[in-house]
């Protein structure tokens, strides 16, 4: 039984991701172009090409064949980059993740895969051995830069660089595998989302062309990791299909100082990051002018709440172009435009998408009515691996359940309500956590809010505000919940509100509700 496929192959001409990002750069005779920056590397179009076609011939003498999925332990940086595009070359499957998970989880990710191969951090040597101790169908894992000890047997990516090979593009086609991504895991274990080498092509076509025109002349700096979907197109596939520039950092998590200094040092002209991350360059002591290079600041991964949306124009000139895309879309599928973002909304659907809201019963919702948000598009992935049943609720025909719920008003802009899992039912009436957070986020003294469902000790479902306080300011809960006594009808408005000094967030920025959830029920129920 082939494992969450939906496609049936159909091999045609030849088409390779990886020698499309690049190749056709330097027979066109822009090899001399920067392509990747990095700390104090510059790296030319002529010399990744050349990096690449080595570590894929040196891949091919180790060992690695088609389909056989290679697992990337790595944080951002050139090396990164060439390893996805030298695994994807030779027509393996590359799966980068996040490097900064448990050894456990990434072991657990390691047998879901069946990974063949792994590339890791020359320093992770308790990762390495429990890889090559626990996961059973791994071959080798192979070490990138120093290890803590000289009797580390693992292969050096370095000696296969130097080794060489047959560099040349394997026989894949647009409907070959080529990469697969971790979905953000943040309920349970991650899925891995399949996806074909034509889906690169699509979004960098679509998204990368109609909403962000990305030219040779620009340079990418995207806080979102190369392990992310969104990530990915930000810093390797959108840049290099333009021939443009990306700037790759390393440090994980990034602060805002560590990225105003990166904007100083750079000068991007596109800039990627995650709403939370938005909220803490608006509340850090940088620069107003930090942003002075940049054309376009672009914000996917959660909803960007209109009051943060304000806020970062007010303070530094640039107007966010929010969007929402996933893992199993690839990249973005609605976006707000340049001279017409919404704030609040994230925008109308990319060209190449289709969108329908359905209700419950599966029949489309009227304007300005909530309704599931299904979405149809050729970077959508083959489904996921060996996950049989949910493949078949998320990916139906040719259309994917993201799973969040949205309204569409009559200009066919669309707002986002939620994840339909967040949704909350309070006195038999639905209540939206965007639309309470966006109030909170109202108050001068409220940097970050996430709103949650809890069940109290009546056992009955309460609405939990958590705040983080912006800088230097005094965030009193009483004067939070009385704007909220104002603005919203008396089942919307928090039964308490927390202040906390961080939320609790994934490696892509995400925050955990989960997490927020279990603590707001703790305080609900716990009479100390």
């Amino acid at each position: 039984m082939r494992c969450g496929t939906t496609r049936s192959p159909e091999l045609a001409e030849h088409f390779n991701a990886s020698e499309w990002l690049v190749d056709r750069h330097v027979e066109a005779g822009a090899g001399a172009r920067v392509a990747l920056l990095s700390g104090d590397a510059t790296i030319s179009y002529e010399e990744l090409l050349d990096s690449i076609r080595a570590a894929a011939g040196g891949l091919r003498r180790l060992g690695v064949r088609p389909e056989e999925r290679v697992m990337m332990i790595l944080r951002d940086g050139p090396d990164l980059a060439i390893a996805i595009l030298a695994a994807m070359r030779i027509g393996a499957v590359a799966l980068p993740v996040n490097p900064l998970l448990p050894s456990r989880d990434l072991l657990a990710i390691a047998r879901d895969a069946r990974a063949r191969w792994a590339i890791v951090a020359g320093d992770a040597t308790t990762l390495t051995a429990a890889l090559a101790e626990d996961a059973p169908d791994l071959v080798s894992a192979i070490r990138v830069g120093p290890g803590s000890s000289d009797s580390d047997a693992a292969p050096l990516w370095s000696d296969i660089l130097a080794t060489g090979g047959d560099g040349a593009a394997d026989a894949t086609a647009a409907e070959s595998p080529g990469f697969w991504l971790c979905t953000s895991g943040t309920t349970g274990r991650p899925k891995l989302a399949m996806h074909r080498h034509a889906d690169i092509r699509t979004t960098c076509e679509g998204y990368a062309r109609e909403v962000l025109d990305v030219r040779p002349s620009d340079r990418h700096l995207s806080v979102a990791p190369m392990f992310h979907a969104y990530g990915l197109g930000n810093s390797l596939t959108f840049p290099l299909a333009a021939g443009a520039e990306a700037v790759l950092e390393p440090t994980r998590p990034p602060t805002a100082a560590l990225v105003a200094s990166l904007l100083d040092r750079y000068r991007p002209t596109r800039f990627f990051a995650v709403p939370t991350f938005y909220a803490a360059l608006v509340a850090a002591d940088i620069p107003d002018d930090a942003f002075g290079s940049v054309r376009q600041a672009i914000s996917a991964g959660e909803a960007l709440p209109a009051e943060l949306f304000g806020r970062f124009r007010e303070r530094f000139g640039l107007e966010i172009l929010d969007g929402i895309g996933s893992t199993e879309l690839t990249h973005i599928f609605i976006s707000n435009r340049d001279g017409y973002a919404v704030p609040g909304a994230s925008g109308i659907p990319v060209g190449g998408y289709a969108v329908r809201l359905l209700d419950d019963g599966g029949a489309a919702v009227p304007t300005d009515t909530p309704g599931q948000l299904w979405v149809s598009g050729d970077a959508a992935a083959t489904g996921y691996w060996c996950r049989s049943a949910e493949t078949r609720r998320t990916f139906v025909g040719e259309w994917v359940a993201t799973g969040d719920l949205y309204s569409v008003d009559a200009d066919g802009v669309y707002r986002h309500l939620g994840r339909r899992d967040d949704m909350l039912k309070v006195a038999g009436e639905w209540v939206s956590p965007t639309e309470v957070e966006n109030v909170l986020l109202g108050h001068e003294s409220v940097a970050e809010a996430v709103v949650v469902g809890a069940i109290g000790d009546d056992g009955l479902v309460r609405t939990v505000a958590f705040a983080v306080p912006r800088p230097g300011m005094h965030l009193d809960p009483d004067d939070v919940l009385a704007r909220c006594r104002n603005e919203l009808a008396g089942y919307k408005r928090p039964r308490r509100l927390i202040v906390v000094e961080t939320l609790p967030k994934t490696a892509t920025g995400k925050v955990l509700r989960a997490e927020l959830r279990r603590e707001a029920t703790r305080v609900l129920t716990d009479p100390s």
